[in-house]
This record gives C-alpha cells, structure tokens and sequence, in this order.
C-alpha cells in the first residue's frame, strides 16, 4: 500500500497539507521561527499521529472487548535533542482512563496490544526514539 499526499506553500512560513481522508490542514511556523503561528507545527504532527494511532487501535479494542471506559485520554510528552537536527530521542506516552470499575487488566492487555502489535507509528518511533509507556486508571 502506498499513501501520496500533497503540501502546497501558502507563503510565508505556511503550507497546506492534504491526507488521504480527504480532508486538509495548514502547517506554520511560530512567529518565533517567521510564520503566523496560524498552523500545527510539524514535529508536534508526529506526537499526535503516535497517539492517534494508537488511540484508534484501543478505541476499538474497547469497543471489541466490551469494556465501560467513561473518558480516556493520551498524554505525549516528547523530548528533543540539543543539536540539529532536532528530533525526538525521547518519548514518554501515558494513557489515562477514567470511569467506574474499569476493568484495568483488560484495559492494560488493549493498550500492550497497540503498543507492541498494532500501531505502526508506535514501531516507527521505536527506530528513534527511546518509549516509555505508562498507564493510568482513575476509577470513580
């Protein structure tokens, strides 16, 4: 399978970014850096593709497993190196749940499964970056 997606300049520090969805979305530089700061940064792309892989991979384990998951969120905390070029040597993922008697082993085996078998961003960070992953329940 090959996905071919065009990013056109806009001017300035902003281009326009198609996706195989359909859909579009604008990138820009900060005013820091000469954009508008009117657009997502392209490294912070990379974080929300981690955990939207992902996230996708366990909403639908949920789903399959039948599990009552009241809200659940990802947190990415990534590190950057010092020189250029910069890139993520670091990356800490938190999932957090939160509902009432959360079934926290099955939740723990949905998660392992993204992380380890499914999420191919997760694997493609893996060649990069150190992961550390981390799960959280807050049962109400």
């Amino acid at each position: 399978m090959t996905n071919h997606i065009t990013t056109q300049w806009k001017g300035g520090m902003a281009f326009e970014s198609n996706n195989t969805s359909g859909l579009s979305f604008r990138i820009d530089a900060s005013p820091e850096d000469g954009g508008e700061g009117n657009g997502f940064r392209p490294k912070a792309l990379m974080l929300s593709s981690l955990a939207g892989c992902s996230g996708l991979d366990i909403a639908m384990l949920i789903r399959k497993m039948k599990l009552k998951v009241r809200d659940f969120k990802i947190e990415t905390i990534a590190h950057l190196t010092e020189e250029h070029p910069k890139y993520y040597h670091a990356v800490v993922v938190e999932y957090h749940f939160y509902g009432k008697d959360l079934a926290e082993a099955k939740l723990q085996r949905a998660v392992d499964l993204s992380v380890e078998k499914y999420c191919g961003v997760m694997e493609m960070f893996r060649s990069f970056a150190s992961m550390e992953i981390k799960t959280l329940f807050h049962q109400e």
